[in-house]
């Protein structure tokens, strides 16, 4: 009998065999069949101890894995030769979303993931070069693990530290540091240590019995959140007493005294922040932008990037999270979770030493995801420019709606919307059962503001919605009616170079909460430069540039008396801060070909259409004066 390969065996490279798939070969010894290790729970059994076995056909779709119990299933770090960015093979505890999609990002690299889950068909069994079947928190298992391993990573903070701390006093590079991982996997440990470094946190102390907790009421006030110290993450091991008499159920709920509480005095939070940072072994750090995040069931639901909040505050939180991460040690990404509070503080909530949530957006988004990020950092790689390369994005996770197969059905009918939708992707984490409120997937989706990124989410939600309309990307305000036969030819140029505008009516002097609603909200409905017409005092394009940071080009229209004049030189003639851009009266023509100019400089096909219209302007020319010299002057 011959069990077929996935892949030719190779003393290099690791290879799989499925033991489901048996057919005749004769010329099979019995000592070699002795010499397999057989792993008749799962199929599977390693092959590169057979490389003598004659290839069969390659099957699709074969998942492969390996056992912890069997020891000699990974070649060790001496007989492999990478050729990629690196040559070590980075060993990752956890083989979840997380894992599988660090597999993705190492693909590029050409780095080599060993992964160690209990899951056989965990989601990043089939996309990582070695998986070992095994507990991350049971220490033989991992410490054999991570013999075969260069670096040594988490996917989750909820291993047993105690065997990283042995690991390190044995030399293994483990990243970040164990002490880090002892710090983030208890709660109120990490209260402690953030507080002791001087980082706002909400308020906070451990409970040990119900007099305890009725004391913390007295001095906290209610609601009081209720927190488990170890094991808590996506809803779990968080309970809000709203008052006294819900203290005892709200203990219960949570396990008991017996699981290790803490209180938290309530945060009256206005928003939920994000800040993803990157620190290298050479302590360099990258910081991606701030996010907003928005949790359903107090799990992670959307994502926002960037958030919506005053620069001031983004560099408050960043300030905070930077000094959070710099508390810690060793390499990796690191996700710092924020309350931004009524009257504008920032606390810290909490810290994961590992890819997050959160970032799951910088994907597509940034020009260095976090999973690459995180890569770089633990491999002392130089660590990649964090920024983003869209101006906004929005990260929808996929939740399940009902167990079994209607949840599945459910979630590939709402990707099969998002896969209609320009600027979605789609990731699926290949889990293979489906159960309400799990993390099955995620979409993120990419665009020029928000609010074009939260309307196309919002269709791809609603099954009964048509397609998004066409997000306007230019504002043309007038004053007035009469001036719409000058402004009308700003719209003829835009239609000629297919840029999607909105015509309003907005009077600075006769409709002034109107006009300070359009230009306070132009921004956040997509809208990316503005060109308002306006004759005699022509206060409107002044008054709008104050109020919106988006461009704004005025055109003086002339008006019955002073010949437009008075409009150009109130246009003008604004103050220093308040920057607006005119033309020559009446020439809305060149407001429309500046705009798309303005837009061009970020968009490759609209300027290339400007400069075919430059060329076709050259040529009509270049016509006229050929046909002048033909056929000469008629002085008739």
């Amino acid at each position: 009998m011959l069990l077929s390969s996935s892949s030719v065996a190779s003393p290099s490279r690791l290879n799989y065999a499925l033991v489901s798939d048996i057919i005749p070969a004769p010329s099979l010894s019995s000592r070699k069949i002795q010499n397999i290790s057989w792993f008749v729970g799962s199929n599977i059994i390693p092959c590169h101890s057979f490389l003598k076995m004659a290839h069969q056909p390659q099957r699709k779709n074969q998942s492969l894995h390996c056992s912890a119990s069997l020891t000699d299933t990974l070649p060790r770090k001496d007989e492999i030769a990478v050729h990629g960015v690196s040559e070590k093979i980075v060993g990752v505890l956890g083989g979840g979303q997380l894992g599988r999609m660090l597999c993705q990002a190492a693909s590029k690299l050409s780095v080599k993931i060993a992964i160690l889950d209990p899951l056989v068909n965990c989601p990043a069994s089939s996309l990582a070069y070695h998986h070992m079947v095994g507990n991350f928190d049971d220490s033989i298992t991992v410490q054999e693990f991570a013999k075969r391993c260069d670096v040594l990573t988490v996917e989750i903070e909820h291993v047993d530290v105690a065997t990283l701390e042995i690991l390190e006093q044995q030399g293994i590079d483990c990243q970040p540091r164990a002490s880090t991982i002892r710090i983030i996997q208890d709660k109120f440990l990490q209260k402690v240590h953030f507080s002791q470094h001087g980082i706002p946190l909400p308020e906070f102390m451990q409970i040990d019995d119900l007099e305890d907790a009725k004391k913390a009421g007295d001095i906290f006030g209610y609601p009081l959140m209720i927190k488990s110290k170890r094991l808590a993450y996506d809803g779990r091991g968080n309970a809000v007493a709203k008052s006294v008499e819900e203290l005892s159920s709200s203990i219960s709920a949570l396990g008991g005294f017996e699981r290790g509480l803490y209180v938290e005095k309530w945060a009256p939070f206005v928003k939920e922040l994000s800040v993803v940072i990157a620190r290298g072994r050479d302590n360099s750090m990258a910081c991606y932008p701030v996010v907003e995040t928005i949790h359903k069931e107090n799990i992670c639901h959307i994502v926002k990037a960037p958030a919506s909040v005053s620069w001031e505050i983004k560099k408050l939180a960043t300030d905070v999270a930077y000094k959070a991460v710099s508390s810690l040690e060793g390499a990796g990404i690191f996700a710092v979770e924020l309350f931004l509070t009524e009257d504008g503080q920032i606390l810290l909530n909490e810290v994961a030493p590992r890819p997050h949530n959160s970032g799951h957006h910088t994907i597509e988004s940034c020009k260095t995801s976090q999973f690459e990020q995180h890569l770089r950092a633990v491999l002392g790689l130089p660590l990649g420019d964090p920024s983003m390369i869209t101006p906004a994005a929005i990260m929808y996770n996929i939740l399940g709606e009902d167990e079994g197969e209607p949840g599945f059905y459910l979630a590939h009918q709402l990707m099969q919307r998002a896969l209609s939708i320009s600027g979605a992707f789609v990731h699926w984490y290949n889990k293979p059962e489906m159960r309400k409120q799990r993390k099955m997937g995620h979409i993120t989706i990419v665009g020029r503001s928000l609010s074009v990124v939260q309307n196309l989410l919002a269709s791809t939600l609603d099954e009964a919605s048509e397609k998004p309309a066409v997000e306007h990307r230019v504002g043309i305000i007038m004053g007035s009616d009469s001036d719409f036969p000058v402004m009308r030819d700003a719209a003829k140029v835009l239609d000629t170079f297919g840029v999607p505008y909105e015509i309003k009516i907005v009077s600075a002097h006769r409709t002034p909460d109107w006009m300070f609603s359009y230009a306070s909200s132009a921004q956040d409905r997509g809208i990316q430069i503005i060109i308002a017409g306006a004759g005699g005092a022509a206060h409107l394009p002044g008054m709008v540039a104050s109020l919106t940071p988006l461009p704004v080009i005025g055109v003086p229209v002339r008006a019955s008396t002073l010949d437009g004049l008075d409009s150009l030189l109130s246009i003008v003639q604004m103050p220093r801060g308040v920057p607006v851009a005119t033309v020559a009266i009446n020439n809305a023509t060149n407001a429309g070909l500046l705009a798309a100019r303005m837009l061009g400089v970020a968009d490759a096909d609209l300027l290339s259409r400007m400069s075919q219209f430059q060329e076709d302007t050259k040529r009509n020319v270049l016509i006229k004066a050929e046909k002048l010299e033909k056929d000469g002057w008629d002085l008739r």
